[in-house]
């Protein structure tokens, strides 16, 4: 393993490598530099619940659009009869403002907090029988297995890599498994919120990266592919490609708080 890479108690760091493919660190410290910039707003220090609440219909409504759904609520008292839309608010709502009770259960027991998202996200499009529960196919319980607890930030063989990375890790390898069979768009961006939130990278959610993927769908979809193949430029351009979304989110987010703030 090269000199300088993070370590981690218990052996080597499987995600360490990614630190090495081109681009990769800056553009995780570029997300990180943005998210810190958007926390430190006056607004934010002192309003983040309201522009979070923004921050998480705004994120559903483009997550939504990515999977084929609306993006127009009827009203804020109705919701929407959209399913997937639906479905994208319910797991926005779960993660706002920092989605306390979600964390500790990511932290402790990942694949549960994973169910938990999928039954939200897919409440009004698969079976009672299927909510929360992954295809059962060996590769994707074995894969499932090993991401989260790689990227959870529990006790169980988490990676030291910057936050950025572990969120890009997570939503590229939730979208290249689609897990559920149903809902998986939605919920690879679920999960990605969730580890910023988890990591303390953003810890109040108020970054806005679903933007950033609707505004460039083709190149997100193409990058997730490119991302499942494996190949080091495939991975690499995925993770940059997240981590710009997570740069370009930042400025969403200091946007809602420039218009809170009037």
């Amino acid at each position: 393993m090269t000199t300088g890479h993070p370590q981690r108690r218990g052996g080597p760091d499987l995600l360490a490598p990614l630190l090495d493919l081109p681009g990769v660190a800056d553009a995780a410290e570029a997300a990180r530099t943005a998210l810190g910039k958007a926390h430190r707003h006056r607004t934010n220090l002192r309003n983040w619940p309201v522009t979070a609440a923004e921050s998480a219909v705004r994120g559903a409504r483009c997550s939504s659009a990515l999977d084929g759904g609306g993006v127009q609520l009827q009203s804020e008292a109705a919701g929407s009869d959209d399913p997937v839309l639906a479905g994208a608010l319910r797991v926005g709502q779960a993660l706002e403002g920092g989605a306390t009770n979600l964390v500790g259960v990511w932290q402790h027991a990942p694949l549960q907090a994973l169910a938990r998202l999928h039954a939200l996200a897919a409440a009004d499009l698969a079976a009672d029988t299927d909510l929360g529960r992954p295809r059962s196919v060996p590769e994707v319980v074995a894969r499932l297995d090993l991401m989260t607890r790689l990227v959870s930030g529990g006790s169980s063989g988490g990676s030291a890599v910057p936050a950025a990375v572990l969120a890009a890790v997570a939503h590229g390898e939730l979208m290249t498994l689609a897990a559920f069979g149903s809902a998986d768009g939605v919920v690879a961006r679920a999960v990605s919120r969730l580890v910023t939130i988890a990591s303390g990278l953003d810890p109040h959610g108020l970054g806005v990266p679903e933007v950033y993927w609707m505004r460039r769908a083709e190149e997100y979809r193409a990058c997730a592919a490119a991302f499942a193949t494996g190949e080091p430029d495939g991975v690499a351009a995925w993770i940059i490609t997240c981590c710009l979304a997570l740069e370009d989110g930042a400025r969403e987010a200091i946007s809602i708080a420039e218009a809170a703030a009037t």
